[in-house]
């Protein structure tokens, strides 16, 4: 537009003439409707030039200021090279949208402030609207994007009433509000130690009701003792303090236990006792009274009334000590006491070989014949007669088993002479031909054939059997009683001073090795040659 037109618009005006419809391009939006008329147009467009950026900015201050200070989208690098006609031309009616915004693919981060988290989700709606505009100008206007802050509080109420900082990202994060998971309470006067750590900021923080309105109390009060939270269990007995028994890892593990004095309760710790944890015996609380006159009072009996008499139990103390159940301390003196007294090497004979010959230990009813405990091992080899009723200590006694006192007349084979000094073993226990030694009492011969090697080879055998008695006795094989005047050669002369030896010397045949006593020929020629 030049001078000449001008000229002609101005005299036109002053001549009454209404020529906008054939001046004007356009109608002008709503937003601009209020400078139709043609004394308006200078107030967008300069004399002979299209719409400049200055004369936009002149009107839309709060652009021209954000530009100014370098904020928000039109003063970033895809806008600020740019003429605002290019995006904001106008004269295409009253219903003409100048912002034309695709709300899917603006880049927001281009205004200053990045989406991220639940603000990603929203619609532009919820953010941009006139109740989060605190400028009065600009809230009246319901298309508008600009009167936001990027405080948290500009949208957002503040839940914590003034009482935290108003950069909300100092605790909170885009995703939720309900996770404080920047807020660092180490940084408070109560750092989080132990088990604190793991609490939910819930279980401490509780939302009261404040003129209505739901608060969260977030300056705990009165932690400097634990009871301001926990209940004190032991009702003020051990003072408040209670760090001077526990920590924040856990109430179950006392500390201070080595330095606590439980003598003063009453019970005096001691033996065992002494390592064995507080609530094995404390089981409702530490200072809940306990029964403790008897071990029963907190150990089951173990062997089930064994010993109640007239309704009345004995003590565990009795048998065993604060040291350990076992040993036992009852003593022989006590067992010689009882129906069974421990004599002989029943004294040396552990406790476990009589009262537990099962898994459970049993004391009472377990016997006290021989038998009960040790195994009858002459059962069917020995007579009744000698061994009545399966009574031992007929022969045996309480010192050893090796030690027999029967008495050996009372069979048909008195024991006399080297006999007398054997071993039973030797006679009644045999060994056959494949080393098995078996005992054998009922049914053994009398012959010394039976027990003794015939070293003669038979030669004063008489009908199948040798009377060794003839000749030997039982003190000693080479006592002989043999009178050799007996014989076929009656000993005379030199003959009476001759050794046995002389006449009788040691042969070998088919019948081994022996000492010949008997000839056929006794001639003198058989000796004298």
């Amino acid at each position: 537009m030049n001078l000449k037109h001008i000229l002609l618009i101005l005299s036109l005006t002053i001549c009454g003439f209404n020529l906008r419809a054939q001046i004007s391009p356009g109608e002008l939006s709503n937003a601009h409707s209020d400078l139709d008329g043609v004394s308006n147009c200078t107030k967008c467009h300069s004399v002979g030039n299209k719409v400049t950026n200055e004369k936009c900015l002149d009107c839309h201050k709060e652009i021209k200021a954000n530009i100014i200070s370098k904020k928000g989208y039109h003063a970033s690098s895809e806008v600020t090279s740019k003429q605002c006609a290019a995006c904001h031309n106008d004269h295409h009616g009253r219903n003409f949208q100048m912002i034309r915004l695709d709300k899917k693919t603006f880049v927001h981060e281009k205004t200053g402030f990045s989406l991220k988290g639940a603000h990603a989700k929203q619609d532009c709606k919820a953010c941009h609207k006139p109740a989060f505009i605190k400028d009065a100008r600009l809230k009246q206007k319901t298309t508008t994007y600009f009167g936001l802050n990027q405080e948290c509080l500009s949208c957002h109420a503040d839940h914590h009433k003034g009482k935290m900082s108003p950069k909300c990202t100092n605790c909170h994060n885009f995703d939720s509000f309900k996770n404080a998971t920047g807020f660092d309470h180490n940084t408070t006067r109560f750092p989080l130690l132990g088990k604190h750590k793991g609490l939910v900021c819930e279980k401490c923080h509780v939302t009261e009701t404040i003129g209505g309105q739901p608060k969260r109390r977030l300056r705990a009060q009165g932690f400097a003792n634990c009871n301001s939270c926990h209940k004190d269990v032991h009702e003020n007995k051990f003072g408040q303090n209670c760090k001077q028994c526990h920590s924040e890892d856990s109430f179950r593990n006392v500390k201070g236990l080595s330095t606590f004095d439980h003598d003063k309760t009453g019970f005096k710790l001691i033996g065992k006792h002494k390592n064995v944890a507080c609530k094995s015996c404390h089981k409702v609380s530490l200072t809940a009274p306990l029964k403790h006159d008897k071990c029963s009072d907190c150990h089951t009996d173990y062997h089930k009334k064994e010993f109640v008499q007239n309704n009345i139990a004995p003590d565990c103390n009795q048998c065993h000590t604060n040291e350990g159940f076992s040993p036992s301390i009852y003593t022989i003196e006590k067992h010689n006491l009882t129906k069974f007294p421990l004599e002989g090497g029943h004294k040396a004979t552990p406790c476990i070989s009589c009262h537990k010959k099962t898994e459970t230990w049993t004391f009472r009813k377990i016997g006290s014949r021989c038998i009960d405990c040790h195994k009858n091992e002459h059962k069917g080899f020995i007579q009744e007669k000698y061994f009545p009723n399966q009574e031992c200590t007929v022969c045996h006694n309480v010192e050893t088993w090796k030690k027999v006192k029967f008495d050996h007349s009372k069979t048909n084979f008195k024991l006399d002479g080297a006999h007398a000094n054997l071993a039973c073993s030797q006679c009644h226990y045999l060994k056959n031909e494949k080393g098995i030694r078996t005992q054998k009492f009922i049914g053994l011969s009398m012959e010394c054939g039976s027990c003794h090697k015939d070293s003669h080879q038979g030669q004063f055998e008489i009908n199948g059997k040798t009377e060794c008695g003839k000749c030997h006795g039982t003190e000693s094989w080479k006592n002989t009683k043999y009178d050799h005047n007996t014989s076929r050669f009656k000993l005379s002369g030199a003959h009476l001073k001759a050794k046995c030896g002389a006449c009788h010397k040691e042969i070998t045949d088919e019948k081994g090795k022996y000492v010949q006593y008997k000839f056929k020929n006794i001639e003198c020629s058989n000796c004298h040659s």
